[in-house]
């Protein structure tokens, strides 16, 4: 019976990553610790997160913005997976409350003028939304942290840690 490196649970064997934590499995195994009582097991120690494997996890903190991400941000304590959700908090929030206040500041003035560039900004946020939401959940599915220029910064504060 092998273990997983990262979790201590045991994993079958020919199994590429373990069903806890999603890890690879490699040819070094690493037993889990003694037990401290008669009732502990590994799945026992190991922390409570998501079943979701970490990329999985990283890809959905961005599927509806800034509200997947503090959804995520509450509930998954893995660093990658939190990074994400802060990221995801931080770029979609900001991009939201943009939009907001460029509404309200140009699509209550008065006549054509102001319409036509209320529409036009609006226009190219929504691409610019578009693009950093495709781009984004792609990164994080293949497991990448990359990091927002202006907003890492906010979102490493914010999950607590730095990316891993």
């Amino acid at each position: 019976m092998a273990f997983c490196g990262k979790c201590g649970s045991s994993v079958a064997e020919g199994v590429a990553f373990c069903p806890q934590c999603g890890a690879p499995v490699g040819a070094t195994a690493v037993p889990p610790p003694p037990p401290a009582s008669p009732g502990w097991t590994p799945a026992a120690a190991a922390p409570v997160t998501s079943s979701l494997q970490e990329n999985v996890a990283g890809l959905l903190c961005y599927v509806l913005g800034w509200v997947t991400g503090i959804v995520f941000l509450l509930i998954d304590k893995r660093p990658f997976v939190r990074f994400h959700a802060a990221q995801s908090i931080v770029v979609f929030g900001f991009l939201s409350l943009l939009r907001l206040v460029l509404a309200v500041a140009l699509g209550s003035g008065s006549g054509y003028g102001f319409f036509s560039f209320w529409f036009l900004i609006s226009t190219l946020l929504s691409i610019v939304t578009l693009v950093a939401w495709i781009a984004l959940m792609v990164l994080a599915f293949q497991g990448k942290s990359y990091e927002v220029p202006g907003a890492a910064g906010i979102a490493r504060n914010l999950a607590g840690s730095a990316p891993v």
